[in-house]
């Protein structure tokens, strides 16, 4: 039933998910430092995979750097805004939509990518992860970047902010037995468990915390001090590689090459 569900919890916020999401400060900040890093991962003439595309914002951007992007997601919804964005960016030359589960993978030709994004937690909503890890090196050819942006389990921000607020739920939420969201099931893979569910086909380049120091839960700050917030940012992006911080961040980005 939860994955009968997901097409449909996703088509719910379809139009609504950039107001509410993409164009706020800290999402925005959270995005630019995945973007910082895909501009170097993924090269203008090669062929990009982009999986749980959302609204097409990551697939628009690398659009305008010339790379073509095949963009999909599981919601029809997603998949309508997000080819309607790329129309009015002027990068439909180079971004292709399709409506594609990770389950359906194998649908795709093989080794016909020469990369892979997947940000904001697409892979959380993932039961099977090293079934997906499988499927996604029989798309790549040798040597592909792969960009993986997840949500962990453990976000010290999340349990100070809601700790304070006592709201216990939302704190530990993580953490709970069977976590869901409108019906789907959720899991937090560590960046260690992420990394073995990969192991067969990738080898790990870098693993960085994004949203350790400006997480989503601290975005009503940032209107009323985003100097603070920018000071933030840019102290995160100096130390986003340390070993520990990663672990204890809103999300880490896990990048892989495809042996």
């Amino acid at each position: 039933m939860a994955n009968m569900n997901r097409p449909y919890a996703f088509d719910a916020i379809a139009s609504t998910y950039d107001e509410t999401f993409t164009s706020v400060s800290i999402a925005a900040l959270m995005r630019q430092a995945v973007w910082r890093r895909a501009d170097l991962a993924f090269e203008a003439s090669g062929f990009v995979l982009e999986m749980n595309c959302g609204t097409g914002e990551d697939a628009v951007h690398l659009g305008e750097r010339g790379i073509h992007v095949f963009a999909t997601d599981i919601s029809q919804e997603m998949v309508r805004v997000a080819t309607a964005k790329a129309a009015a960016r002027n990068v439909s030359a180079f971004v292709d939509v399709a409506q594609l589960a990770w389950a359906d993978l194998d649908t795709l030709p093989e080794a016909a990518f020469d990369g892979v994004l997947s940000d904001f937690g697409g892979l959380n909503c993932v039961p099977d992860l090293p079934a997906a890890a499988a499927a996604l090196a029989r798309r790549l050819r040798p040597g592909s970047p792969v960009l993986l942006c997840v949500m962990g389990p453990v976000a010290v921000w999340e349990w100070l902010w809601f700790g304070i607020q006592l709201k216990p739920c939302k704190a530990m939420r993580r953490l709970r037995r069977n976590p869901q969201w409108r019906g789907i099931p959720l899991r937090y893979p560590s960046p260690s468990a992420l990394s073995r569910a990969f192991s067969g086909g990738f080898r790990v380049k870098r693993l960085s915390a994004i949203g350790l120091l400006t997480p989503p839960c601290l975005e009503s700050m940032a209107s009323r001090w985003p100097r603070l917030i920018n000071v933030l940012d840019r102290c995160e992006r100096l130390l986003e590689t340390l070993p520990p911080l990663a672990w204890i961040s809103d999300h880490y980005l896990l990048e892989l090459e495809r042996l």
